[in-house]
């Protein structure tokens, strides 16, 4: 599932804002069921948070509640702002991220982890991986 970025149309530009609040929360701390920065996030709390105040878009809800709402894409044609959904836990979409570009996503792990970056081709995700979405025409 190589991401080329190159089969759909321009992005709208609040998936660029999407992108860049998402990169400024790296290294916040993790917290089931958190919805803030300050008190911590998960994984759908962080993408909520970061719709909201970025896109003015609400996405509520758990992974899986998250993806239900989404457009499904290829994953050939992931654009930065789009979402990626995960099996983590033998649930589907039981984990969500934010595409960033470059193969690359933005999540928040779990517990006593931070807000990082990581590779969907490489590694325990990567395997993991179920499908891709967008709330962007």
């Amino acid at each position: 599932m190589p991401p080329a970025e190159t089969s759909r149309v321009a992005a709208d530009p609040r998936a660029h804002e999407v992108v860049i609040y998402a990169l400024g929360l790296i290294d916040t701390g993790y917290r089931f069921g958190g919805k803030n920065p300050e008190a911590g996030l998960d994984c759908s709390g962080m993408v909520s948070h970061v719709f909201e105040q970025a896109a003015g878009l609400r996405l509520q809800g758990s992974a899986a509640d998250i993806a239900a709402r989404g457009r499904s894409i290829d994953p050939a044609s992931l654009r930065p702002g789009d979402l990626v959904f995960f099996n983590t836990r033998n649930r589907s979409r039981s984990h969500v991220g934010i595409y960033i570009g470059d193969g690359r996503f933005v999540h928040a792990p779990n517990t006593n982890g931070k807000v990082r970056t990581e590779k969907l081709t490489q590694g325990w995700f990567a395997t993991r991986f179920e499908e891709a979405r967008t709330y962007f025409d």
